[in-house]
């Protein structure tokens, strides 16, 4: 279970990071530099969390059945 977990955060870290890059890059050209980041920043933070849990708690119910 608590591997389940902990492979789901590192399957969000790296969503995180994949999003981050890429996100940067689309942002940054279509705003400025104060907006740009901070909206490729807030992107990847909301899509690496959602990873995270998705894919954690369908780790630990598979592990469960």
């Amino acid at each position: 279970m608590v591997a389940a977990r902990v492979t789901g955060i590192g399957i969000g870290l790296l969503v995180f990071m994949i999003t981050w890059l890429i996100g940067a890059r689309l942002a940054e050209m279509i705003w400025e530099a104060p907006v740009g980041p901070v909206v490729a920043m807030v992107t990847a933070l909301a899509v690496g969390s959602l990873a995270a849990v998705l894919s954690g708690r369908r780790l630990a119910s598979s592990q469960r059945s």
